[in-house]
């Protein structure tokens, strides 16, 4: 039932064990191209607002639950990996109809608020960028520097076109482009590390103890909690989001079998894991108690007109718009199950949803002042929540009970997370100490 270029997706129904053919796909993509697209999948705007999150842990708990949830996540595509092939088919199986319903609106949900934070950063970032490089301090009322013009521009010229390339691997190349934006990024916040005093010009130094943030302690701590603590699991658990362009990733994966899957997603989530403790460390120890949810911001009030900087800046923003075809991909996907699951490939389809959805999330990004509490932390753990109960019923193997075992037991954890998580974040929004900020 395969072939060099056609590989036929067959599932066990777990009640008689007998083969159900669900749809055949061809894969073209390399291994290389693959991990490429599953890092950049993974890197995104929750890099920084990883140095906040140590600030907000410590050192050593900060790198316990970066393992942590790196371990979850690659534990998580090992799951989905014995399941199905398809988020829309696995929800069908477990569910029905309903099911297939609910895997769709999830991954809709939660990639569009992907995006929508990817496309935040260059309606807020690209317009102070352009203003730093033009050398002016203070323009008023110029139409480049309105950050509602510019995304519909970069989402003319930029998204849209990669949007509608056939198939994903198509993106690799911009992929690694995206990648190495990001190492430049990693690279000048280490070189920063060792050229920028502490504390920074203004602020205090307090006693070692102190959770302030108004003033600065210029020692890293081993262990913090404080009021911003609860922010940081959904910050981690945001970083590694890729989970809805798995499959997609794997559908068109050259050879695909699940242990060359699994490789990708080991690759790639152990790449974004030293990148990400790396952009961490350096980056809380150039600021420590001052840095800001969103590292960049930080950098600014040190030199606002830093040319490494300015860099810097475009680079992520060239990172984060390069990431949005990719996000925007199994969107597509989830929609064409629902809508049209049984018709061929037609390019006026095809073009038509990629357009409907990157007119949607400019609309949102334009409207909507901020979605930071929204999708950084319930929708994150929505997803995380669904895919694992869709992993239970459906598994292929379910008859070795442990693995049922497995798969409930990590659905409750991720359940835990989230009550935890958003009940310390409501209590920080009734109580008044939650403090504001950008980034996830």
């Amino acid at each position: 039932m395969r072939n060099r270029l056609s590989k036929t997706i067959v599932f066990y129904d777990v009640s008689t064990f007998s083969p159900v053919l669900l749809f055949q796909f061809e894969g073209k993509t390399s291994f290389g191209m693959s991990v490429f697209n599953l890092s950049n999948a993974i890197m995104g705007s929750g890099i920084l607002g990883l140095a906040f999150g140590m600030a907000n842990t410590g050192v050593v708990l900060f790198v316990v639950l970066l393992c942590c949830i790196a371990v979850m996540s690659a534990y998580s595509i090992h799951l989905l990996l014995k399941s199905i092939r398809a988020y829309e088919q696995l929800g069908n199986r477990a569910f029905g109809q309903p099911g297939k319903m609910l895997a769709a609106c999830v991954i809709t949900i939660h990639n569009i608020g992907a995006m929508s934070t990817y496309l935040y950063i260059v309606k807020s970032e690209l317009p102070l960028v352009i203003q730093a490089f033009l050398g002016k301090q203070v323009i008023t009322g110029e139409w480049f520097l309105n950050g509602n013009y510019l995304i519909i521009i970069v989402s003319a010229l930029v998204i849209f076109p990669l949007a509608l390339m056939r198939h994903l691997g198509y993106l690799g190349y911009t992929s690694g482009f995206s990648l190495t934006c990001m190492m430049f990024f990693l690279l000048s916040v280490i070189y920063k590390k060792f050229n920028i005093p502490c504390p920074l010009p203004g602020h205090n130094t307090t006693a070692p103890n102190s959770t302030s943030h108004v003033n600065v302690t210029c020692e890293a701590q081993p262990f913090t909690v404080n009021s911003e603590t609860a922010y940081t699991i959904p910050i981690l658990a945001f970083a590694f989001v890729c989970h809805p362009e798995v499959l997609p990733i794997y559908t068109e994966l050259r050879n695909a079998t699940k242990r060359r899957m699994q490789c990708v997603a080991n690759v790639s989530i152990l790449a974004m894991f030293v990148m990400y403790l790396l952009t961490a460390i350096f980056g809380y120890l150039t600021f420590y108690t001052a840095v800001e949810a969103e590292l960049l911001h930080t950098y600014s009030k040190v030199d606002s007109l830093d040319i490494l900087i300015l860099c810097v800046r475009l680079a992520v923003l060239v990172a984060v718009t390069l990431t949005v075809p990719v996000v925007l991909f199994p969107i597509r996907k989830a929609l064409l199950q629902i809508f049209f699951p049984d018709k061929p490939f037609h390019w006026v389809r095809h073009i038509t949803i990629a357009l409907s959805l990157i007119i949607s999330v400019d609309l949102l990004v334009i409207c909507v002042p901020s979605i930071k509490d929204i999708f950084g932390v319930i929708g994150t753990r929505l997803r995380r929540l669904t895919r694992s109960l869709f992993s239970v019923p459906v598994d292929s193997t379910c008859g070795i009970r442990a693995l049922c075992w497995q798969a409930m037991c990590f659905a409750a954890l991720g359940f835990i997370f989230m009550i935890l998580s958003l009940s310390f974040i409501i209590i920080g929004w009734v109580t008044g100490k939650s403090r504001s900020g950008g980034g996830h």
